[in-house]
């Protein structure tokens, strides 16, 4: 675990570089360490070098880290894909959702959030690029918008913004003309009244693009805590 706060450092130094190159300050967009297949040892890690918030993609696996680290004042952030029968598991363990791409998700998670917990916090997928295996709304300004209305009165759900996962670009340039698409729907869904705040874009390979593009918060895992390996 001794590498993981050397590499948090580096992406440390790589967004304080983007911001920079960008004109941003540095605490316009916050790092999300994104956690999933690591166990709880690396979060701990990471941790004790600074970090305090957290993505996962895999609920079952991010509830019983969530649970075995509850003594930290961890922020957790769901970034993975809601089956209807996971709500409840997000909804009574996770801070954030990033992964909102339809009305029933939204209206479930409303409904099963414990009253004794903060509203949460959830940002609409958008599928920026027109992916047809990726899940999240297209971005069709009228369909965000309508779905983005609902979801913000919705009783136990705060809306704060957006997320995409465009596919990989070739170059610097291509990665921004996707994000700023992303940007370009957050901005309109601001000037039809909606108060956003978050734009979730950015990972590991392409952080100084969506930095550059307006990204306010980036998904970096695997530039953290190293290559993933999954079950065969």
């Amino acid at each position: 675990m001794t590498t993981i706060p050397k590499q948090l450092a580096a992406v440390r130094s790589r967004l304080h570089a983007a911001c920079q190159a960008a004109g941003r300050s540095d605490d316009s967009v916050t790092l999300l360490a994104v956690s999933k297949t690591f166990g709880a040892d690396a979060v701990e890690a990471a941790y004790a070098a600074g970090q305090t918030w957290f993505g996962e993609n895999y609920i079952q696996e991010a509830v019983q880290k969530i649970t075995a680290l509850r003594q930290l004042p961890l922020v957790w952030h769901c970034i993975g894909p809601i089956q209807s029968n996971k709500t409840r598991l997000v909804a009574e363990h996770f801070d954030w959702v990033h992964t909102v791409d339809r009305l029933k998700v939204a209206q479930r998670l409303s409904e099963q959030r414990p009253a004794h917990l903060p509203a949460l916090q959830v940002c609409i997928q958008v599928n920026i690029d027109g992916g047809a295996t990726k899940s999240g709304v297209l971005p069709a300004e009228a369909l965000a918008l309508a779905l983005a209305q609902t979801v913000a009165q919705l009783p136990r759900l705060q809306l704060r913004g957006l997320m995409c996962i465009p596919d990989p670009a070739p170059d610097f340039e291509a990665e921004c003309a996707l994000f700023k698409r992303a940007r370009g729907l957050f901005d309109a869904l601001n000037a039809a009244g909606l108060e956003l705040d978050t734009l979730s874009m950015g990972m590991s390979a392409d952080l100084e693009a969506a930095v550059a593009s307006g990204s306010t918060l980036v998904r970096v895992g695997s530039a953290i805590f190293g290559a993933r390996s999954y079950p065969a």
